[in-house]
């Protein structure tokens, strides 16, 4: 078989049943001649996004795959690449490359060189004799270790050459750690002399599927759970000792504990500081637990670290607590859960009236409390888009399940959402998935809603237009207050409507969740749905540290 056949038949055996692809690219007819299913987006950014929600939703246990012709679409891939690493997410990349006798000739892209800043590996298949042994090396790395991207470019002489060895090969196996006792009983130690301790749960619980020994470990200590943004939901909103989620914007409750607490335990995290993430006091002490030695005082000085996969190191936890507590844990001496339900009450009292407006044009609020209300969220998988989607939902949605909301911002590229929301649907068709944009998101990403059609990927799309940037007006220069170029426009549901989607446009408050109900029963059918709800700009969100 040629080179592109047994890369195929890999693919097959790693559990890979359709591949992201952008032609020109030879592998594509290999891999569906095996009944791994093509789907060509719009662009190649999209294809990534794609790839990169599919992962996410499967926590890496199936990994998202994307293939792009040489040169071209290697560059337009490159930015739905950058985001996935900034997030730590696993997926596949396969461009194609030229002939090994015309490598390294100006001014041709080179892959492999370009996308090693933001890959964990970028290669080249230099002989079709190594590519089980390449193809091997790859998978070991997107399933083992802190997830990212990986990119292994397959020259085209390569790629028809014929493989004379054996076809046998073994998949990829995961392999995890626990931590070192000893630094588990520091921990430990150390956290049972605070009195106001709290946890910030990162993504790497969601990675490890460690939410259930989360929930324990919190319920033994009574220590409350705030969330980073890309780790919302991996501990249950609704759970008495949810604080919700600080990321740009956040709670009142995770307001409150951090400017209180005496202790940090870092679980799954990275800590890394950034405009999208609540920074932690620097007066207290401050644990880690990551499955990245890289993770350990890259932002933040460390007083216990304990390395390894956060099931693992969470169980070790469990029972060193009850080793030096006993089997009932730490007790609710500082009534932890009453505070945690008053700070709660007021902070919805303060917000309501936004959330039942009935203003015109209407309030984002509005549109989230009518999702919320009409579709719950234990079955439901939501993201958002960057800037004020984002900043908005992210504080009030309350997920409950283990990835029913997609948390990013550490690249924020604008039009992210909607590629993870087809991904997303992929990887879990029973569920409802919605992906809220701004219009200034949907002229980036909006002719992959064709790609949803296409492919009978039933997503739901919130747009919420309100013609302009929101905050990013604020940035233009101020001679352009003059004309109204700063200002979009357009009817966006006709745009859908013409893409295949189940479209409609929204004015009044009244008719969202009706609009909701129409919107589901087109995707059920395979229909993606596209509702524009006309709002206004909205400024006021719920900022505490930033």
């Amino acid at each position: 078989m040629i080179g592109d056949a047994l890369i195929a038949q890999i693919l097959k055996q790693e559990n890979v049943d359709w591949i992201g692809a952008y032609p020109y690219h030879s592998l594509i007819d290999e891999a569906a001649k095996i009944n791994i299913k093509p789907i060509i987006p719009r662009q190649e950014r999209a294809g990534v996004n794609m790839a990169d929600g599919f992962s996410r939703i499967n926590n890496g246990n199936k990994i998202g795959v994307f293939i792009m012709q040489r040169g071209p679409g290697a560059e337009n891939a490159f930015g739905g690449v950058a985001q996935a690493f900034s997030d730590a997410v696993p997926i596949l990349l396969l461009p194609g490359g030229h002939e090994r006798t015309k490598t390294q000739r100006s001014p041709e892209f080179d892959s492999v060189e370009h996308f090693k800043g933001i890959t964990k590996w970028s290669a080249n298949i230099n002989m079709v004799e190594r590519i089980p042994e390449l193809m091997g090396k790859a998978f070991s790395l997107l399933k083992n270790g802190r997830p990212g991207p990986v990119l292994l470019e397959i020259p085209q002489d390569v790629a028809l050459q014929e493989f004379n060895g054996s076809t046998k090969y073994t998949p990829v196996s995961t392999h995890l750690s626990s931590a070192d006792p000893d630094a588990i009983k520091d921990i430990i130690k150390a956290l049972i002399k605070s009195k106001n301790p709290v946890i910030n749960a990162g993504q790497g619980i969601l990675y490890a599927e460690a939410t259930k020994e989360l929930i324990e470990f919190s319920e033994l200590t009574n220590i409350p759970v705030m969330t980073t943004l890309a780790g919302k939901s991996a501990f249950p909103e609704n759970h008495p000792l949810s604080l919700g989620t600080a990321a740009r914007t956040g709670t009142k409750m995770c307001d409150d504990f951090l400017k209180n607490t005496d202790f940090i335990l870092g679980l799954g995290t990275s800590f890394t500081q950034s405009n999208f993430q609540a920074p932690m006091p620097t007066n207290v002490p401050i644990a880690q637990s990551t499955n990245c030695t890289d993770d350990i005082n890259k932002d933040y000085r460390i007083d216990f670290g304990a390395i390894g996969d956060s099931k693992l190191v969470i169980k070790q936890m469990i029972e060193e607590v009850k080793s030096q507590l006993g089997p009932e844990g730490r007790k609710d001496n500082n009534h932890v859960i009453d505070k945690i339900r008053k700070l709660k009450d007021e902070f919805i009292a303060e917000w309501l009236p936004h959330f039942t407006s009935n203003e015109l044009p209407m309030s984002p609020y509005r549109v989230f409390h009518e999702l919320a209300k009409t579709l719950g969220s234990s079955n439901v998988i939501i993201t958002h888009d960057s800037g004020y989607p984002r900043d908005q939902l992210s504080p009030f949605w309350q997920a409950t399940n283990p990835r029913g909301y997609i948390g990013w911002g550490k690249s924020t590229q604008l039009g992210y959402g909607l590629g993870l929301a087809i991904g997303a649907k992929m990887a879990a068709p029973e569920k409802h998935v919605v992906n809220v944009m701004g219009d200034a998101s949907f002229g980036m990403a909006g002719m992959d809603i064709e790609t949803a059609t296409r492919s009978k990927v039933g997503t739901l799309t919130v747009i919420l237009n309100n013609g302009v940037m929101t905050h990013y007006s604020d940035h233009m220069p101020v001679a352009t207050e003059k004309w109204e170029s700063n200002r979009f426009s357009g009817n966006y549901s006709k745009v859908a409507e013409g893409l295949g989607a189940f479209a409609k446009r929204i004015e009044t408050p009244d008719k969202i969740s009706e609009a909701i109900n129409l919107a589901v029963k087109a995707n059920d059918q395979g229909q993606p749905a596209v509702l524009e709800m006309i709002t206004k700009e909205e400024n006021n969100v719920p900022n505490y540290w930033f």
